[in-house]
C-alpha cells in the first residue's frame, strides 16, 4: 500500500495488503494509526502475569460444573470483577437440561470377576484433587440411561473405518457392547456409530499410548495422565446441533417451549461411560477372536484382540434429567461513535472439576485483558465501537450458555455484531488460530508485533518457524519460508465460536497457545491449579501473550476507521477447497473403478487367504458425472469482485457512507448462510464451515457437498453444489453492492 492512500480516513484501500507501511494499520489514518498504537502500548503496559496467576488460582480452587456452588460463586466473583472495572455488567440466565449421575456400575463375570473403580484418587501432591464432596464423578454426559449385559467388541477408535475393517474380519456389533480408545474422533462420534451398528453399549477409555506413560511421566512426577485417570465429557451430538437439546434453534430462557427429551435428536439411546486405562486392562484382556491389526493396538502390556469377550460385561447407568440455570457474564464498554456496533470477546468458565487448564487459563487471559482496558478508560479512554466481554457457563455439556445466548439474540447480533474472538485453554508454545480468512491480513499484522517471551521473536515468527521445521517435503519447507500472511485455520466446532460462526454467520476467530504444554489431565480432577503452574505455563506469560493478541485484535476492529477484512483472502481459500471437492469426486471415481476390478478377480480373496481371515470388500456403485461448473463460476465471480473491492480507493465519503459501507462488509459473510442448512441438521447454516457429521470437532469445509461424495449420496452432492453456488453468489452481490455504494 503506497502511503498517499492511507493518509486520510477517505483514502482508504479497504481489504489492504497484508501488511502496511510502517507506522500505520490496516483499516486505519495515520493519525488514527499513531493514536491506536499509543492505545496498544498502554494497554500493554497494564498487563500482569501475577494477576493471571491470581485469577487461575481462585476461579480453580474449587469444582465449579454447570449449576454448582463453585459455579455459582464463580460467576458472581467474575461479574463483581468487570464491574469493579467499570463495564455494565450482568447475568444473563438461561435454563437447560444437564444430566449428572445417579447411578454408575461396570464390572465382568465369568472366568474372571471384576469391578470398574471409576474413580480418581486422591493425590498429595495436588491439593485440589481431594475435594470428592463436590467433585463430578467420572461420566460422559448425555449418555442414555440403561442396564445391559453382553459380549464386549474393541472397535479401536470407533469410527466408520474401523466397523467397516470389523465387518470384514467377520465381526458383528449387533447386541454387543463396544470399547474405543479416546482419540482420532471427537468423543461423541464413538457411541453415535456404535449405536448405528447396533451396539447396546459404548465404553470409552485413554489408552496409554495416546494418553498415559507411553508419551512420558505420569502425573504427579510429568503431566501425562496416571493409569486411574480418566477423561469425562459431553456426548451430545454437537453435528446435529449443540446447545440445549429441548430448545433447539430457540434460547432456553425459563418459559421457552421446550420438545420431549426422546425427541431431541441429539441425545444418545445407549448407555456410555469414560474409563481410566486400569479399568480397562482387565476388560480387554478378555477379549478373544482375532489379533487386533497393528494400528489398533496400544501401549498397554498385552495381546490386544477384537474379540467378542469371553465374559460378559455389565452396564448400569442413570441420570438425574434436570432443567439447571447457566449463568453467562455479560460485560459491555461503550462505544463512543458506534455504540451499536459490538467487538464480541468471550471465554467460558464452567468446568468439568476444577478446570484450571480448560477453561480457566483462556479466561484468566481475557479477565485480564478486560481489566487493562477498564483502567485506561477509568483514565478516559472510550473505543469507537462498544466492547463486549463474555463469560459463558455450560459450555462443556455442549455449547450450552453461548449457544443460548446467540440463539435468543440472533437478530440482534445480526445486525450489531462486527466480530466475535474466542479462547478457551491456553499454555506453554505456540500460537493456534482458526477463523474467517477475510480476517488474515489484519489478524497477521497483528501477531508479527506480539513477542514470544522466550524466544523474543514475534509469535507470527516463532510459528511459522516451527511450522517450518516440522514440514516433511522441501517443497512444503519452500513454500512456508516465502508466505508472509498467517493462515486461519477453518472452524470445526468444539467451543463457544460455534454458534456464532456457524449459525449467524458472524465472522469469528479462536485463539489459544501450546504445544509445549503437553500432559493428560484434560477433563480429570487433576487439571488443577498445582498441575497448571508445574506443567502448563509455570511463569504465566503465556497468558500475557494471548492477552496481548486477543486485546490488540479487539482494540483494531473495536477502533478500525475502515474494517480491515480482506475477502481476497476468503475467495482463495474457497477455491481451494472448491478444488480439493472436485479432486475427491474424481479421485473416488478412479479408485472404485480399480477396486471393483481387484475384487471382481478374486485378487484380495486371494491375498486375504495367503495372510489373514479377511473377507473381501464389498464392490460400490461407480461415481457418476458430478457437475461443479455452477461452483467454480461462482468462485470465479467472486474472485472478480474482491479484486475489484480491494483495487477500489475511497475518495470523497462521508462518515455515514463509511459507516453503511462498514456494516455491508461485517454483515457480507452472513450472505454465507443457507436457507435450509445443510442436510439432516438444519442448525449448521454456512456453507463452508461445519464440524463433520463423523468428525465433531473436526472441521468440513463446503460441509454440504463434501459430505454427500464422501458418503456416495451422488442426487444430493449435485443439489448441495447447487445450495452453496447461490450462496456464494448471493455473497458476491452483497460485496458489489458494497462497490456501487462507494462509485
Amino acid at each position: 500500500m503506497k502511503s498517499n492512500l492511507i493518509a486520510t480516513a477517505a483514502a482508504v484501500l479497504f481489504s489492504a495488503v497484508v501488511t502496511a507501511q510502517p507506522g500505520s494499520i490496516l483499516g486505519f489514518s495515520k493519525t488514527a494509526a499513531d493514536k491506536q498504537l499509543s492505545t496498544e502500548k498502554k494497554f500493554d503496559g497494564n498487563l500482569k502475569a501475577k494477576n493471571i496467576d491470581q485469577f487461575i488460582k481462585d476461579l480453580s480452587a474449587v469444582p465449579h460444573h454447570v449449576a454448582s456452588p463453585g459455579g455459582d460463586a464463580n460467576a458472581a466473583y467474575i461479574l463483581n470483577k468487570f464491574k469493579s472495572w467499570g463495564y455494565d455488567a450482568q447475568l444473563e440466565t438461561f435454563y437447560v437440561l444437564f444430566p449428572t449421575p445417579l447411578t454408575r456400575e461396570l464390572s465382568m463375570t465369568g472366568t474372571t470377576n471384576f469391578k470398574a473403580s471409576l474413580k480418581e484418587p486422591v493425590l498429595k501432591e495436588d491439593a485440589t484433587s481431594g475435594q470428592t464432596a463436590t467433585q463430578l464423578p467420572v461420566y460422559n454426559c448425555w449418555s442414555a440411561d440403561g442396564d445391559v449385559t453382553s459380549e464386549l467388541v474393541f472397535v479401536n477408535y470407533g469410527v466408520p473405518a474401523d466397523y467397516e475393517l470389523l465387518a470384514r474380519m467377520g465381526v458383528d456389533v449387533k447386541g454387543k457392547i463396544v470399547i474405543a480408545k479416546y482419540g482420532q474422533s471427537w468423543r461423541g462420534i464413538k457411541p453415535k456409530v456404535a449405536q448405528e451398528h447396533g451396539a447396546i453399549g459404548c465404553i470409552i477409555y485413554s489408552d496409554p499410548k495416546e494418553d498415559g506413560y507411553f508419551q512420558g511421566d505420569v502425573y504427579p512426577k510429568g503431566p501425562f495422565r496416571p493409569e486411574l485417570g480418566a477423561q469425562r465429557g459431553s456426548v451430545e451430538d454437537m453435528p446435529i446441533y449443540p446447545g440445549d437439546p429441548l430448545t433447539p434453534g430457540l434460547g432456553a430462557t425459563k418459559d421457552a417451549k421446550r420438545i420431549d427429551r426422546k425427541d431431541a435428536a441429539n441425545l444418545l439411546k445407549i448407555p456410555v461411560i469414560p474409563i481410566s486405562y486400569a479399568d480397562a486392562l482387565p476388560l480387554l484382556q478378555s477379549l478373544e477372536g482375532s489379533v487386533a491389526p497393528e494400528g489398533w493396538r496400544g501401549a498397554l502390556p498385552i495381546t490386544y484382540h477384537v474379540g467378542p469377550s469371553k465374559n460378559k460385561i455389565h452396564l448400569k447407568l442413570s441420570f438425574d434429567w434436570q432443567v439447571r440455570p447457566v449463568n453467562n457474564i455479560i460485560a459491555k464498554l461503550k462505544g463512543s461513535e458506534l455504540p451499536d456496533e459490538w467487538v464480541i470477546r468471550g471465554n467460558h468458565h464452567d468446568a468439568w472439576v476444577n478446570g484450571a487448564g480448560d477453561p480457566i487459563s483462556g479466561l484468566a487471559a481475557m479477565m485480564e485483558e478486560a481489566r487493562s482496558i477498564g483502567e485506561m478508560a477509568k483514565a478516559g479512554y472510550q473505543p469507537k465501537r462498544t466492547i463486549m466481554y463474555c463469560a459463558w457457563d455450560g459450555e462443556e455439556p455442549g455449547l450450552m450458555g453461548s449457544t443460548e445466548w446467540v440463539e435468543f439474540h440472533a437478530a440482534e447480533l445480526q445486525q450489531k455484531a462486527v466480530l466475535y474472538i474466542n479462547s478457551d485453554g491456553n499454555g506453554r508454545g505456540f500460537l493456534g488460530a482458526g477463523g474467517s480468512q477475510a480476517l488474515e491480513p489484519a489478524f497477521t499484522e497483528i501477531i508479527k508485533e506480539v513477542q514470544d517471551p522466550q524466544t523474543n521473536v514475534s509469535v507470527f515468527e516463532r510459528k511459522r518457524s516451527a511450522d517450518i521445521i516440522n514440514a516433511t517435503s522441501a517443497k512444503t519447507k519452500n513454500e512456508l519460508l516465502s508466505k508472509t500472511t498467517f493462515e486461519l485455520e477453518a472452524l470445526g466446532s468444539g467451543s463457544d465460536f460455534s454458534p456464532f460462526a456457524q449459525h449467524i454467520g458472524i465472522p469469528s476467530m479462536n485463539l489459544g497457545f501450546g504445544g509445549e504444554d503437553d500432559g493428560g489431565e484434560y477433563h480429570s480432577i487433576y487439571d488443577s491449579y498445582d498441575l497448571y503452574r508445574r506443567f502448563k505455563d509455570p511463569t504465566f506469560e503465556y497468558g500475557v501473550v494471548l492477552a496481548k493478541t486477543a486485546g490488540h485484535t479487539t482494540l483494531r476492529f473495536a477502533n478500525a476507521e475502515n474494517l480491515p477484512f480482506d475477502f481476497r483472502n476468503l475467495q482463495k481459500t474457497i477455491s481451494k477447497y472448491v478444488t480439493e471437492v472436485a479432486a475427491l469426486a474424481d479421485n473416488m471415481r478412479e479408485n472404485t473403478t480399480v477396486e471393483n476390478k481387484l475384487i471382481n478377480q478374486k485378487h484380495y480373496s486371494i491375498a486375504n487367504n495367503a495372510t489373514a481371515a479377511l473377507l473381501p470388500p464389498v464392490t460400490k456403485d461407480e461415481v457418476p458425472f458430478i457437475s461443479f461448473a455452477s461452483l467454480q463460476n461462482a468462485v470465479t465471480a467472486l474472485e472478480k469482485t474482491t479484486n475489484a473491492l480491494h483495487e477500489l480507493a475511497v475518495g470523497d465519503l462521508s462518515v455515514a457512507n463509511r459507516n453503511v459501507l462498514n456494516k455491508k462488509l461485517y454483515q457480507a459473510e452472513q450472505m454465507l448462510l443457507t436457507k435450509d442448512g445443510l442436510p439432516r441438521r438444519s442448525w449448521y447454516r454456512h456453507a463452508i464451515y461445519a464440524p463433520g457429521f463423523y468428525t465433531g470437532y473436526g472441521v468440513k469445509t463446503l460441509p454440504g457437498v463434501r459430505e454427500a461424495i464422501e458418503q456416495r449420496n451422488w442426487k444430493e452432492a449435485q443439489e448441495q453444489i447447487e445450495i452453496t453456488a447461490g450462496a456464494i453468489n448471493s455473497f458476491t452481490a452483497n460485496l458489489e453492492s458494497a462497490i456501487a455504494g462507494l462509485k
